[in-house]
């Protein structure tokens, strides 16, 4: 029969004893599960490019933050720079909502935020690489 652990002491104790014999300790009866053969696991499937250590994706496509900037300082009333960025879906909003001027408004003040923020915050919030 194979040895158990103390819990306390962390000695070697027969697995018959009810109380360890340097400590004291209660011992309770451990029942050994049997040990079945883990199944392989299956690889896992290549998806294309996996993120760097620092979050930006391989595949993600190359663009500009100078132009995406402008771009919405200018035209960001309709939109241009979120369909330029790939983000097809909010640049149809912007153009539904361009005759109310929220979207120019909200667009100057994405553009200046594109040209603030360092370039490793664009890549990542926006999935793209830079040039």
């Amino acid at each position: 029969m194979k040895d158990n652990k103390c819990p306390q002491c962390g000695a070697s104790v027969d697995a018959t004893a009810r109380e360890c014999k340097y400590c004291g300790e209660p011992i309770t009866p451990t029942v050994q599960q049997p040990t079945y053969q883990q199944a392989p696991q299956p690889q896992q499937m290549y998806r294309g490019p996996q993120p760097t250590g620092n979050g930006i994706n391989p595949a993600w496509p190359i663009k500009s933050k100078i132009v995406a900037g402008v771009l919405a300082i200018l035209l960001g009333g309709i939109g241009i720079h979120k369909f330029y960025l790939g983000q097809v879906g909010i640049g149809i909003i912007y153009l539904l909502f361009c005759w109310t001027g929220i979207p120019a408004f909200i667009g100057f003040i994405e553009g200046l935020v594109y040209l603030c923020s360092n370039d490793h915050n664009f890549q990542v919030k926006n999935r793209v690489r830079l040039q």
